[in-house]
């Protein structure tokens, strides 16, 4: 057998003897070249020869020649043939290490710069797979040349083509697998062109390159970490999950395997923790996977330190929901790197990037479910940044920290947070301290926020809290913080039920949509429900006086912008049959706020109030019956003093609402008869000047009022109040409302009643002759309706001196348009004079 392969080799050298003496002439041609090897190529596939064999002829004979036409020939295709050869021969040759030597210059001068500059891409790939090759079948023995290597993939980790560098990433993990001893003095020089290519814009050259620079820091310099950190992170906003996958995994394998590990174990976690909230399940199973082995390994390292804590480690009674507590092993390395990882991530949730204060704010949350009370000692820097974080336009933002700040009240004692978090609110309270302190509410056990419920109740309703702003949002946020209060202390809310109705009313009493107020009527009723109470309106029963009297404390100053208006308006509206139990204070507010020396926009809000109370009066102001003995106060020196004329148009307004408030009265039947009696001589001129203004609704008011007046009292009037009160009626038969048209000859059709029974009839027969001459006018109205009830008003009328009219009508019948009234009307007195 030895003899037979010794046959061979010679064979095979001898026919190779001739095309090797043409690659060697210099002036030989491109074409006698190419012939030359693919002679030998043929040769070579012609004769399959064991490895030894192979070996000695590719040694002896083609390493040379072939490396020089590699690395020099001009013509493309014989560099390619070149390559192939090589490839053969070292692929199935014995002993591949022995062609380094020659080789590798080669390899270096074709790929390197300044010279290096093959053209063919190509051919490039083949020479770095050439490279793959070597380190696969040679491994350590490339030690020496490691120097040439490092200086390759630095060119070729950078090439124009991106298998090209796909390739050289591979080389790189072989070289760093091959001779980790060595390894570490070349590994820095790779680390700057991996990071000038992790950001390729192809997928697969970005996955090599962080797998290449996780093998190449792991077997070689560890301090490259710092140089790479920055890049790695920036992969995890990859939008390729296998990108971030492939970040996952280099980080979780340098926290396990790193030889430095321990000293970068607070930049490192981090990362790895940033990779739980990847959208992609697989990538955080990846992440929890890895962090549980981190976790148990560091456990067992230190175990000695750890003996106490393990033994008496107990679950918190009062754990979020939903989550799982992390072992041991993980809580301690985030506990104990807490200090140094929270800076730079406080400062992250800040940053101008809406993704990276994403990405942090969701980080913050798992790190502190990991540090549990842990957390305490880092209050001060974690409270200013929630504050921020919580007014971030991102919503995610706002989610995360609002949970990161629910963990506060689980973890961390209310002494400690509340003490940190009052002041802040008390000083310039913003919408996010009250998130964050509605957050740490809800995340609080209820047996450990019990004794300072008080506490919460009187900072909440603080008028420099709870009156601040009337921002919506703001006042939202309040609402929130109450709620939470609510659910989270349940029946411990009774010693502090007054306070939260104070805050309750100032956020229904600020302008904003019905949707709020609806919230703020729901949360009312689950503060009455924790007190067993039915409904919010027993709530109102219970504080009526003290929440009046502290809207009360101010009144003497009121304006139309005094906040204590709109809630005096909710306590008096919303409160529903309750009001009628605070009449005392009730009626002393509304007494002492419209004067008439008070700011107008202000008494016309308040009697708008009252108005609408006294259209549903015995469902509010009068549910107990009691309002009646209130009434001389509210006629004398409420309504009466309003009732006066000024100029403007708030003057007017106020005149109207007072007019309505009036009709209100007369309309329910609270000022009865006897009532009227006693008011009468106050009232009545105010009246018939209120039925001359401009609003329509308060004439058309003002001639009811009239019109019940007569009716009660009309018969005891004397000549000038009967004369004042027809002169003003008469006119509004000319008023532009139809309403008050009608209104108007239905009063006085009540006037001609009562002078009939009045002891002053004999004296004003000259007015009724000028009020028969003025009604048979209008009894030619071209308004039918109002011409049937001038006729009821004539007819009524006609008793009184029926031959006056007679002839009144004999002289106005023939101008009339429509005479079938004025007939009717003659008909009806003889009628009369009959029955008589």
């Amino acid at each position: 057998g030895i003899m037979a392969a010794a046959e061979a080799a010679a064979e095979l050298s001898q026919a190779l003897s001739r095309p090797l003496s043409v690659l060697q002439q210099p002036d030989c041609g491109r074409a006698a070249r190419l012939r030359a090897l693919e002679d030998i190529r043929a040769q070579l596939q012609a004769r399959p020869l064991p490895g030894a064999v192979l070996q000695e002829v590719f040694a002896a004979r083609l390493l040379r020649p072939l490396s020089r036409c590699l690395a020099g020939d001009a013509a493309e295709r014989c560099r390619e043939l070149a390559l192939q050869l090589l490839r053969h021969g070292l692929g199935h040759g014995e002993r591949p290490c022995e062609a380094l030597p020659v080789l590798l210059p080669a390899l270096a001068q074709r790929l390197c710069p300044p010279q290096g500059a093959e053209p063919s891409e190509e051919l490039r790939l083949g020479l770095v797979q050439l490279l793959s090759l070597l380190l696969q079948r040679c491994g350590a023995s490339m030690a020496p040349y490691l120097g040439d290597i490092a200086r390759i993939l630095q060119a070729t980790l950078l090439d124009h083509y991106a298998e090209v560098r796909r390739e050289s990433c591979g080389c790189a993990v072989a070289c760093a697998r091959a001779m980790p001893e060595h390894f570490h003095m070349q590994s820095e020089s790779l680390i700057k062109p991996l990071m000038q290519t992790i950001s390729h814009q192809h997928y697969r050259v970005r996955v090599d390159v962080i797998q290449a620079t996780g093998a190449v820091i792991q077997f070689g310099n560890g301090k490259s970490v710092d140089d790479v950190l920055s890049h790695l992170a920036q992969r995890l906003f990859d939008e390729i999950p296998k990108v971030r996958h492939a970040v996952t995994t280099v980080i979780g394998e340098w926290l396990l395997h790193l030889r430095d590990r321990y000293s970068y174990f607070h930049k490192l976690i981090p990362l790895l923790l940033g990779s739980f909230t990847d959208e992609i399940p697989e990538n955080v199973k990846l992440a929890w996977t890895y962090w549980e082995k981190i976790g148990l390994q560091w456990e067992k390292e230190n175990e000695e330190d750890l003996k106490d804590k393990m033994d008496f480690s107990v679950s918190p009674s009062h754990y979020p929901k939903g989550e799982t507590r992390p072992g041991l092993g993980c809580r301690e390395l985030v506990s104990r790197n807490l200090s140094k990882i929270l800076p730079g991530l406080c400062h992250d949730i800040t940053d101008w990037l809406g993704s990276t204060r994403i990405k942090a704010s969701q980080l913050l949350y798992t790190l502190l479910l990991h540090a549990e009370d842990h957390i305490t000692q880092h209050m001060e820097l974690l409270l200013r940044t929630l504050y921020q974080a919580c007014s971030d336009e991102e919503s995610e933002v706002v989610k995360n920290s609002v949970k990161a700040a629910e963990l506060i009240g689980t973890f961390v004692s209310p002494k400690v947070s509340l003490k940190l978090i009052t002041p802040a609110f008390e000083q310039t309270p913003k919408a996010s301290c009250v998130m964050v302190l509605a957050a740490v509410i809800r995340g609080s056990p209820k047996e450990i926020l019990q004794p300072h419920v008080g506490q919460l109740g009187s900072t909440l309703s603080q008028a420099g809290v709870c009156q601040r702003s009337e921002e919506v949002f703001y006042m939202e946020q309040l609402l929130y913080c109450v709620q939470a209060l609510i659910e989270v202390c349940q029946e411990d809310c009774k010693e502090i039920s007054l306070q939260l109705m104070k805050v309750l009313v100032t956020i229904m009493a600020i302008p904003s949509s019905q949707d709020l107020k609806e919230k703020v009527e729901k949360t009312m009723s689950s503060l009455a429900a924790v007190q067993q109470l039915e409904s919010f309106h027993c709530l109102y029963k219970q504080h009526i006086l003290q929440l009046l009297e502290w809207v009360a404390v101010s009144c003497e100053g009121w304006t139309c912008y005094s906040p204590e208006v709109l809630q005096f308006e909710v306590i008096t509206t919303h409160s529903g049959p309750v009001i009628g139990e605070a009449l005392d204070d009730f009626i002393l507010i509304l007494k002492t706020c419209l004067q008439p020396s008070r700011d107008p926009q202000m008494r016309l809000k308040l009697f708008t109030v009252l108005s609408q109370l006294l259209q549903k009066a015995s469902e509010t102001i009068n549910s107990q019956g009691l309002f009646p003995s209130y009434l001389e106060t509210v006629i004398k020196d409420i309504l009466a003093p309003n009732l006066q004329w000024h100029a403007g148009r708030t003057a007017a307004a106020i005149r109207a609402t007072a007019v309505l408030c009036l009709w209100a009265l007369i309309h329910c039947e609270m000022l009865s008869p006897k009532e009227i009696l006693k008011v009468k001589d106050e009232l009545m001129p105010q009246i018939i000047a209120s039925m001359d203004e401009d609003s329509k609704i308060t004439r058309l008011m003002a001639c009811r009022i009239v019109d019940v007046f007569l009716k009660v009292c009309g018969r005891q009037f004397d000549a000038d109040k009967f004369k004042n009160t027809y002169t003003e009626v008469l006119k509004r038969l000319d008023d532009a409302s139809c309403d008050v048209r009608l209104a108007a000859a239905h009063t006085l059709a009540n006037w001609f009643k009562c002078l009939k029974d009045s002891d002053v009839k004999s004296s004003m027969e000259g007015h009724v002759e000028f009020l028969y001459q003025e009604l048979l006018v209008h009894l030619d109205d071209p308004d039918e309706n109002l011409q049937k009830a001038v006729l009821e008003v004539l007819k009524e009328g006609s008793i009184l001196y029926p031959d006056l009219l007679v002839r009144e009508i004999e002289g106005v019948l023939h101008k009339h348009q429509t005479p079938v009234y004025c007939n009717q009307l003659l008909h009806h007195i003889q009628s009369a004079r009959e029955s008589a």
